[in-house]
């Protein structure tokens, strides 16, 4: 944060471990003096590898999900944010494509999380935008207390700057993003809002090619313009072959063979 330019003034900055929860004013279990916020907003290590403790499945912010895998505590912080969200509030969080699909654990607590309505908007974005990974991320948007009964999908994997090293989002894409999460708008290849009965007949799968489809369009092909030219190409073909082998009896050098619409002169 300071590094971006907030100021240490303006924010309260806490050094600790945010999946043993690892901050005092944080681990209150009463639900009256339970901290809530407006927003959370996390950019985890991606899959990180963890050792949760057998305690670990009772703790307040995993107990109604289970815990996330060994392999992978990317919903294990995106519960710890979670759980903190006020009902009015909007959490978003980074995280790789593989929460978007992965079974076991993750498929449970993913499943829950659409079955209560929370997760809002699942976003795509581009490959190769951060220093640590060239893999392309998602941004899961939740809410405790969301109104439309489907999940918004953004496909913005293909709006980017690109750049020697790392991809580049300008204002223009931000804002593209931006407005369509906004008004939850539906745009072809783009983005488009899916019904939960859709999203349950995925078995809970929330990869974006499932519900916005990428591939093009192949152009069709006129075959009657094409025989046309190969026609006229063959015709040219044959006229200047003709013409080279003159040249080539001039020099008293064998001529080349000509195609099916030629007559060989050359003899």
């Amino acid at each position: 944060m300071l590094l971006h330019g907030v100021k240490d003034s303006e924010v309260e900055i806490h050094h600790g471990d945010s999946l043993l929860n690892d901050w005092a004013i944080l681990s209150e279990q009463n639900p009256a003096k339970k901290l809530h916020f407006d927003a959370v907003v996390a950019n985890p290590p991606f899959s990180y590898r963890w050792e949760p403790s057998e305690s670990m499945g009772e703790d307040f912010r995993f107990k109604s999900y289970g815990l996330a895998p060994k392999s992978a505590a990317d919903f294990a912080f995106l519960l710890h944010g979670f759980h903190f969200l006020g009902k009015e509030g909007t959490m978003a969080i980074i995280l790789p494509h593989g929460v978007l699909f992965r079974g076991g654990a993750e498929e449970k607590i993913r499943r829950k999380l659409l079955d209560d309505g929370n997760i809002d908007t699942v976003i795509g974005l581009p490959a190769n935008l951060f220093f640590s990974t060239g893999i392309p991320v998602c941004i899961l948007v939740l809410k405790k207390c969301k109104m439309p009964d489907d999940v918004l999908f953004i496909n913005a994997a293909e709006y980017f700057e690109k750049g020697k090293r790392q991809n580049r989002l300008l204002p223009e894409h931000i804002e593209k993003i931006v407005s369509t999460y906004q008004h939850r708008t539906e745009e072809e290849r783009y983005s488009r809002r899916v019904e939960m009965d859709e999203i349950a007949k995925n078995d809970y799968n929330l990869n974006i090619s499932r519900y916005i489809s990428i591939a093009k369009a192949e152009e069709e092909v006129d075959l009657s313009a094409v025989n046309t030219e190969l026609v006229v190409l063959e015709k040219n073909i044959s006229q200047a072959t003709q013409k080279h082998n003159e040249f080539l009896k001039e020099l008293g050098l064998p001529p080349l063979p000509i195609g099916s619409q030629g007559t060989d002169k050359g003899g």
